[in-house]
């Protein structure tokens, strides 16, 4: 398997640099510095060359450098599945009440959107706001699937948002006491065939990504293991039955609910109230149930799972994003984590305020030390 690496990553006005260029090689990356000096927002940078806002969610507005004119840029040099080419992206200075409109480019020529970025490189990221996604509703680990879908196929976001769009279209004729009935029968044609097309690539990457944690093959050795299935009827169907025969079922039960849903004010039934089911492989609990440090392994060693099954899908091995990821970890699982990094093959970003805790990854990576908008490389 080959590997996916950012060989030079430029930033113009983007959170705490007004400009900032980093070159690199191809080991992994140490970002070290104090709290709030900048070492998310590189990476949050990298993850802006992907489909959606970002490993923050923000919006287009507000990574804009603060003291800027509203503007802001990424270029990145990127070694991958194309060759070598040159990704940017980012919005121009605002003009009035009008909302910014996104840039991107291939080799300086604009391309439609960021989703034509997977061509070149896909990215994975674990952050601390995803620690107790456990224990978090289930939209939260809808979005949290929807990301491990989105690195196989980059269109996936694009069929979500028109999914939840036609919902809403359904909710709003409901709401009236007389909808048009031909309009009402038209959206819900609508509706199932994007809730097939969504359900069945959350059911594929999900069955093929419980079949990656079975192997353990990317697997950081005396980590726990995590099992994963779909709560929702349309995934599981889908695994039994042709998708046009779901559809169908699925266009009925719209059809025949449509007095409960006006009711309720929304559609009570179809993928957008899907769930991620994790357990505790060996302990057979949930992993709802396990112990903080417990959660954070379990969390780990799936994100590694899926970034080995990206690179077994797309033939290139993911950019991984890390950020404060190995501070809680002992120093046994922490060795495991990177060998089991080394192994994966991707080029490994991670973060962290002491330099102590890369001391054994430290002379076979790239250290830099950030401060105050500022990267400086280091000698480990």
């Amino acid at each position: 398997m080959d590997s996916t690496r950012l060989r030079r990553l430029a930033l113009t006005n983007f959170r705490s640099y007004h400009a900032a260029t980093v070159e690199l090689g191809s080991e992994p990356v140490v970002l070290v510095g104090a709290n709030g000096v900048g070492k998310t927002n590189l990476i949050e940078a990298i993850s802006f060359l992907t489909p959606g806002r970002g490993l923050r969610r923000a919006t287009l507005e507000e990574v804009a450098f603060t003291e800027g004119d509203g503007s802001w840029a990424i270029s990145a040099e990127v070694e991958g599945a194309m060759g070598l080419a040159t990704l940017g992206t980012g919005i121009a200075a605002p003009v009035e009440e009008a909302p910014p409109q996104r840039i991107c480019r291939i080799d300086r020529e604009p391309v439609s959107s960021v989703a034509a970025f997977a061509d070149h490189l896909r990215v994975i990221w674990l952050t601390p706001a995803m620690d107790r996604l456990f224990n978090e509703p289930a939209s939260e680990r809808r979005r949290f699937l929807d990301r491990l879908v989105l690195a196989v196929d980059a269109q996936h976001s694009s069929r979500v948002s028109a999914l939840e769009r036609s919902l809403r279209s359904r909710n709003r004729l409901l709401e009236n006491p007389r909808p048009d009935l031909h309009w009402l029968d038209a959206i819900e044609h609508e509706t199932a065939e994007l809730a097939v097309a969504v359900a069945a690539l959350r059911a594929e990457t999900v069955d093929r990504l419980q079949g990656a944690l079975a192997a353990r093959t990317t697997f950081p050795e005396g980590f726990p293991v995590a099992e994963v299935s779909l709560q929702g009827w349309m995934e599981q169907a889908l695994m039994a039955q042709p998708a046009v025969e779901v559809e169908d079922r699925y266009r009925a039960q719209l059809k025949d609910n449509r007095a409960r849903d006006a009711q309720a004010g929304r559609t009570l039934d179809g993928p957008h109230l899907t769930d991620l089911a994790v357990r505790y492989a060996d302990k057979n609990v949930s992993a709802a149930d396990a112990s903080t440090g417990e959660q954070k392994a379990l969390l780990i060693g799936l994100v590694l799972a899926h970034a080995g099954l990206v690179g077994e899908m797309t033939g290139f091995a993911p950019i991984l994003l890390l950020d404060e990821v190995v501070a809680h970890l002992d120093p046994v699982r922490r060795n495991a984590l990177y060998d089991a990094l080394a192994r994966l093959g991707s080029q490994v970003w991670m973060t962290g305020a002491d330099p102590a805790a890369f001391a054994d990854i430290a002379p076979r990576a790239q250290l830099f030390e950030i401060a105050s908008g500022q990267i400086t490389r280091r000698t480990p």
